[in-house]
């Protein structure tokens, strides 16, 4: 390795196998509790599974934060020998893991804890940014500024088909996913990148083909700030045609150099359920 600084990241950045590889990108896996057992996100527990057991039980998993001191533990492997660390976390909005990663942190030396302010591939898209700027020789203080300060132009929004799982969580009440079942309704789950906190935005009514085309206008069309190295199509399990279908769409509207289709993994889709989908991007 030609660099002395190893990129690193919580597992909620949904890069999939084949970016962490492109972009030499180290995890640190997510703890997932279910029926009691505590699983690594994406280690020894996969969405499916999620949602197989979720049919059969009807229970969900719990995700806990990763403390500080295990981010000390995995951090000293790499400081021992000499390497910088550039770690990413999922929001301070949504987890206390980046208080626990800064605390790990502020006591190593050449370790740099950076909030994402976001989460899933709206995390990724900070992830890959780093990359590029350690791949330039870029020094990691620099580096780890900078990209927090991009943080800012992560955009991430979902298409949640069924409030289903949230009301289960116990993130929106029984006369919500009521409602919303009742009217047909398709919400937009947005994410503030300020500090990654989550909320609802638009409400799409009718068929979810219908609202994912209708989410992917409102989102790219007419845009003139965007970044276009890449977008981000992030999914937590839905046919390929609806991916192909947003895909065209993504075409459509916005000449990307690179669309990269990704399934969240299982942080994201116990909270939203199957058949969400988002488009995620940078703006200039």
């Amino acid at each position: 390795m030609g660099s002395k600084i190893i990129l690193s990241a919580d597992s909620t950045c949904d890069l999939g196998d084949e970016l962490r590889e492109r972009y030499n990108v180290q995890y640190y896996p997510f703890h997932v509790i279910l029926d009691g057992k505590t699983y690594g996100d994406g280690v020894d527990l996969v969405p499916d599974r999620i949602y197989e057991v979720y049919r059969e039980q009807k229970i969900l998993p719990k995700t806990a934060a990763i403390n500080a001191a295990e981010y000390a533990e995995y951090f000293k492997k790499w400081t021992d020998q000499g390497y910088e660390v550039i770690h990413l976390t999922l929001g301070s909005g949504l987890s206390a893991t980046y208080n626990n990663c800064r605390m790990a942190a502020e006591n190593m030396e050449g370790v740099y804890a950076i909030d994402s302010r976001n989460l899933s591939t709206g995390s990724g898209l900070a992830v890959i940014e780093a990359a590029e700027r350690i791949a330039a020789g870029m020094p990691a203080a620099q580096i780890a500024k900078e990209v927090q300060e991009l943080t800012a132009r992560c955009h991430a929004s979902f298409i949640i088909d069924t409030l289903e799982f949230l009301y289960k969580g116990g993130r929106c009440s029984a006369l919500a996913m009521l409602g919303a079942n009742m009217l047909q309704l398709k919400p937009c789950i947005e994410v503030n990148n300020a500090d990654g906190s989550m909320s609802v935005g638009k409400k799409y009514r009718g068929s979810l083909d219908k609202a994912l085309e209708q989410y992917v206008r409102d989102k790219l069309s007419g845009r003139k700030d965007l970044k276009t190295d890449r977008v981000f199509i992030t999914h937590s399990g839905i046919s390929d045609e609806r991916i192909a279908l947003v895909k065209k769409l993504v075409k459509e509207l916005a000449d990307f150099k690179e669309i990269f289709v990704t399934r969240a993994g299982c942080t994201i889709s116990s909270h939203c359920g199957p058949n969400t989908l988002g488009v995620l991007f940078m703006t200039k």
